[in-house]
This record gives structure tokens, sequence and C-alpha cells, in this order.
């Protein structure tokens, strides 16, 4: 499963976990006594905290479910299998098309048959791909709730007047905007996270040869 894929998967079930309150407080506390020390290090909390550093805690903190679900899929998915498959179907496509083109049934009559094989082998390898979806969640959901509970936390301690700012980060054609602002239709930081987590995932998975997006 590419790196785009498993991104919108934890984040819809992350958001879906995040909208039942009990839930949410939940593991955003848990969450917290690991990633709460870790911000209070960096420096993005506490009584010297740099608002600034937050974007290099996302950062950081996509590195490490990039790194993590890279490595997973790399020892729990047999890419070298899957590249042949697909090598397979790229090879038998093209002799599919030119039998069609000539239009010799007799020949497309026995490549039908093999068809049907090699898209019961390709949903096999398809269905390969969820092995370790299981194992990122548990890590890259809490991550994520995480955040989105902090951030909303942060916004209730700004309206309240306990903090002065809010975070920000600068886009091209917005300029500066805050972390938990409305950006480009999802709130700046996950627009952050993604941009993070895809790039390093892409560098990881490349360097690990286990295939793109």
């Amino acid at each position: 499963m590419g790196g785009m894929t498993t991104f919108f998967i934890v984040m819809l079930i992350a958001m879906g976990a995040y909208s039942i309150a009990p839930l949410r407080n939940a593991i955003g506390s848990i969450a917290d006594l690991i990633f709460g020390p870790m911000a209070t290090a960096i420096g993005v909390t506490g009584d010297m905290g740099n608002p600034s550093l937050w974007a290099v805690l996302i950062l950081i903190l996509a590195a490490i479910t990039g790194c993590y679900s890279s490595l997973l899929q790399k020892y729990t998915i047999d890419y070298e299998k899957m590249q042949v498959v697909q090598a397979k179907m790229k090879d038998f496509q093209k002799i599919y098309r030119e039998a069609t083109l000539a239009g010799d049934e007799k020949r497309l009559k026995k490549l039908n048959d093999k068809r049907v094989r090699m898209m019961e082998e390709q949903m096999e390898m398809s269905q390969e791909q969820f092995k370790p979806m299981g194992w990122i969640l548990i890590v890259t959901v809490p991550i994520f709730i995480w955040m989105l509970w902090t951030f909303t936390n942060m916004q209730a301690a700004f309206d309240a007047g306990i903090i002065e700012v809010l975070p920000t980060i600068t886009f091209p054609y917005m300029g500066e905007v805050a972390l938990n602002q409305i950006a480009f239709l999802l709130p700046a930081w996950i627009i952050w996270y993604m941009i993070c987590s895809l790039c390093i995932s892409q560098v990881i998975r490349k360097a690990l040869n286990i295939g793109g997006l």
C-alpha cells in the first residue's frame, strides 16, 4: 500500500475516533505522556516555548510515522513477488491488446482463461498490502489524534486568553497562517504533516525499493 493511501486511511480513522469525545480524550491524554515531554524538549511548550518550532515537531512526528510504516511494509509484504506479478500483467495486457486488434477469437479465448487466473493473482497481491495496516494504525493513529487533541486545546487556551499566540506556518500563495487555520480545505497542520510524511516516506521507500505512492 502506498504512502498516500496509508496516510488518508490513517487520517479518516483518526478523525472518526476523534469525534468520540471519551475516546479522543483518553487517547490524547495517554499519548501526551509520550509526546508532551518531546514537545517540551524541542522547545514548543513550557515557560520558554517557541510556537514557531511546532512545524519542526510535526516534521519529526511525520518522520517517525514514515520510517515506521515503510519499514513495516518492507518486511511484511513480498515486493519482489509483487513486481513479478505486475510485470506479468503488463506483458499480458500487451499480448491481449494485440489479439483484440487482430480479431483473433481463438487466441482471445485462451487468453481470457489466463486473464482470470492473473486477475486472481493480482487480487491476492492487493490484499497482501493490507497485512501491515493494523500495526501501522497502532502507532500513527495515536500520533494523529494527539495532534488533533493538542491543537484543539491550544485554540481553547488562546480563546480564553491563557496563551497569547498560536503557532503559524507560511504557505505559498497564502502567506503566514495559524497551524489550526484552514488552508487548502484542511487545517494547516494537517497539510504540513501530509507534505512531510509523504516526502519522507517516498525517500525511505525509494531507498528500500518498495515502490512509490
